[in-house]
């Protein structure tokens, strides 16, 4: 659940990879704004919840009341993504009105809240440094887009008020992208402990931890199904001898190039994992639907690498169904508890800027 720094930057960086534009370009050109677009069947009564900065990964409270996200906007003195908590809109003309609760130093990321809807866990980086680590130059690997994985990242447990409560995770090197069981009980993270980024659980009581995959690749994103059986997550799986060995000398240097992933599945505990989706490219965000279907976002149509887009599928990876149609980015899909809207992340209706916002719709069946 790694942020984008900026979804256009993201998106012009794999036009670079592609060969069809230079560094230094102007934002993507999305076409009219728009909050819905007309092949959007599935999305009805759309509601801007942000405007403005790069807001994204905004994910359901327990009870469906409330939201959690984080956020970058510079002009507003958040130079570097932050967590902040808002209560969703029950009246017409209602506002969206969020809050602060992280410790505003370092980076964090991947909010979620616990079961009793009165906390939250969010990965941060506070603990190395005030400051905003700093931006991989990806003028260093060849102008690629990449993704940092930052020793410093730790997973903290904090109240509504940004009072952090508990540490949970403390061993040297990367540990984040964590969500909860449905229970609330257990928490699915990526970390890097034994030398790879593989994915672990972690029982809250107890503080015991169980490490579910080893195959060499980048696994994260993870989320359990809604009863909790089942587990879906991003990987990327390097088969070739050249690919292997960019994937360790990135890794070496703190990186990851996610241009490359595809969709896994397995029981909660790990076995009988399965990659059910071959569509190249990067495909990610996968979430779990009421229905046992998944969600996921991918830019598997485009061999430029862009627009990304959310879809549907079967839980084989069969019936793939296409649901957004932004021109620049639609990502983060989650579903309320009740199962009648989704929130998501998308670059529409933002004047042409790079701005990302979160959106909430309710889901058509």
């Amino acid at each position: 659940m790694i942020k984008f720094f900026s979804w256009f930057i993201f998106l012009c960086s794999l036009t670079i990879i592609s060969g069809f534009r230079g560094p230094n370009i102007a934002p993507v050109s999305i076409g009219q704004d728009t909050l819905h677009y007309p092949d959007e069947k599935n999305l009805s009564n759309v509601l801007q919840l942000t405007f403005g900065g790069d807001n994204a990964e905004a994910y359901w409270s327990y009870d469906g009341k409330s939201i959690v996200f984080q956020r970058t906007a510079v002009k507003d003195g958040i130079p570097c993504d932050q967590i902040f908590v808002g209560k969703l809109p029950t009246r017409p003309n209602e506002k969206f009105i969020f809050k602060k609760v992280s410790t505003g130093k370092g980076r964090t990321t991947c909010a979620f809240f616990t079961k009793d809807n009165r906390n939250i866990i969010y990965a941060s980086t506070h603990l190395g440094s005030d400051s905003c680590p700093p931006v991989p130059d990806r003028a260093k690997f060849g102008n690629r887009y990449i993704w940092p994985i930052y020793e410093s990242f730790d997973i903290f447990v904090a109240d509504l008020n940004g009072k952090i409560k508990k540490r949970l995770t403390s061993t040297p090197g990367y540990d984040a992208e964590a969500t909860l069981s449905p229970d609330g009980k257990k928490m699915i993270f990526t970390s890097m402990r034994d030398g790879d980024l593989d994915l672990y659980v972690m029982e809250l009581r107890s503080g015991k931890v169980k490490r579910i995959t080893s195959d060499l690749g980048y696994d994260g994103g993870a989320w359990f199904s809604r009863d909790g059986k089942k587990i879906v997550w991003r990987a990327s799986r390097p088969k070739t001898d050249a690919e292997v060995k960019e994937y360790k000398d990135l890794l070496q240097q703190g990186v990851v190039a996610p241009t490359r992933m595809e969709v896994f599945v397995a029981n909660a505990d790990g076995s009988d994992a399965r990659q059910v989706t071959k569509l190249g490219q990067a495909n990610w965000a996968p979430n779990f639907m009421p229905d046992g279907r998944i969600i996921f976002c991918s830019n598997h149509e485009y061999p430029r690498g862009f627009p990304f887009n959310m879809y549907t599928m079967n839980a084989d990876g069969s019936n793939i169904q296409k649901v957004s149609r932004d021109k620049g980015f639609d990502a983060f899909p989650m579903f309320s508890p009740d199962g009648r809207k989704v929130l998501f992340s998308s670059n529409r209706n933002n004047g042409g800027t790079r701005d990302t916002n979160i959106f909430v719709a309710e889901w058509v069946r």
